[in-house]
C-alpha cells in the first residue's frame, strides 16, 4: 500500500519546510511506501525553491490559483493507493502515518479518514474552545452519517482518501474552491464506503485564519457551509481571504513532540 502526500502551497515559504520535514521524519523507515508532492500554486515567493531543496520531494506547478485546483493537480500527479491531503501550514503529529496505514489495512471498506486540527500557534484556552467546537461538529457528524445517512465529515488539510474511491466519484468538484470542498467530498464518498472522522488522527496546524477572522465568525462560516454543502450540494460562501503569518520567519511556536491528548 503506497501513500501519496499532496501539499498545496501558495506563498508558504515560512512554513513549507516544517511541513515537509515532519513527513520525511515519519517516512524514513518506510522506503518506497511514501511519496511527497508539493503543488506550488501560483506562489510569488520561494515556496517552490524551498520545497525542491528536500531530497525525494516532487514539486509541480499549478498556475491557476485555488485550493481545489491545487488538490486536483497533486492527485493527478500522484500514484499512491492512498492520497493524504495536508496543508502547507500543518505538521504531522507522532505516529500519524502508522495510524493511517493501520486504519486502511484493517477496514477494506474505508474510503476516507480524517481528524481534527491542533493549533500550535495559539493558546491553550484557544485550543480548548476549538475542541468544544469539534465536539459539537462530531455530534452532527454522527447524526448525518448514522441517522440521516446524508453524508459524513472531513477536515480539510487533514484527510486521506482512497485513490480508487476518488476516481469513482469523478475527483474533485470544480464548483467548490475553498469553503465546503471537504464536506462535498465527504458527501459524495459516503455512498460508496466508510468515511470516518476520528479524534485519534489529529494534526498540528496554524490557527492564523481563526485568529484573524475570529473563532465565532469562522465557526459559523464553516458550520453554515457544511450544512449548505451536505443538504443543498453547493457552497454558501464563495469568497475567502488569504491569510499568511507575518513575521513568523519559519518558527513554529508551541509544538511539542508528545502524544496528543485525545
Amino acid at each position: 500500500m503506497k501513500l501519496s502526500f499532496v501539499v498545496p502551497a501558495y506563498n508558504e515559504e515560512n512554513l513549507i519546510g516544517k511541513c515537509i520535514g515532519s513527513i520525511l521524519k515519519q517516512a524514513a523507515e518506510k522506503s518506497g511506501e511514501i511519496e511527497i508532492i508539493v503543488v506550488n500554486n501560483a506562489s510569488t515567493d520561494r515556496t517552490g525553491e524551498i520545497a525542491a531543496s528536500f531530497a525525494g520531494v516532487r514539486v509541480i506547478y499549478e498556475p491557476e490559483k485555488g485550493l481545489v485546483n491545487a488538490r486536483r493537480a497533486g492527485f493527478l500527479a500522484s500514484n499512491g493507493d492512498l492520497v493524504a491531503n495536508v496543508d502547507a501550514d500543518t505538521i504531522l503529529t507522532p505516529g500519524w502515518i502508522d495510524k493511517v496505514f493501520r486504519a486502511f489495512s484493517s477496514n477494506n471498506n474505508l474510503v476516507a479518514l480524517s481528524g481534527p486540527h491542533i493549533f500550535y500557534d495559539q493558546s491553550r484556552i484557544f485550543n480548548i474552545w476549538m475542541r468544544l467546537f469539534y465536539g459539537v461538529g462530531f455530534i452532527f457528524y454522527l447524526m448525518n452519517r448514522y441517522v440521516f445517512r446524508v453524508g459524513s465529515m472531513i477536515q480539510g488539510g487533514n484527510f486521506v482518501v482512497k485513490r480508487s474511491a476518488l476516481q469513482k466519484i469523478g475527483g474533485y468538484n470544480s464548483e467548490f474552491d475553498f469553503y465546503g470542498e471537504d464536506s462535498d467530498l465527504a458527501r459524495r464518498l459516503y455512498p460508496i464506503g466508510d468515511v470516518k472522522f476520528t479524534f485519534c488522527l489529529p494534526i498540528y496546524a496554524s490557527g492564523r485564519r481563526v485568529a484573524a477572522e475570529g473563532a465565532l465568525v469562522t465557526g459559523l462560516r464553516y458550520g453554515v457551509n457544511y450544512f449548505w454543502t451536505i443538504f443543498l450540494k453547493k457552497p454558501f460562501t464563495k469568497n475567502y481571504t488569504d491569510v499568511r503569518l507575518a513575521g513568523l520567519n519559519g518558527r513554529n511556536r508551541g509544538i511539542k513532540e508528545e502524544k496528543p491528548k485525545y
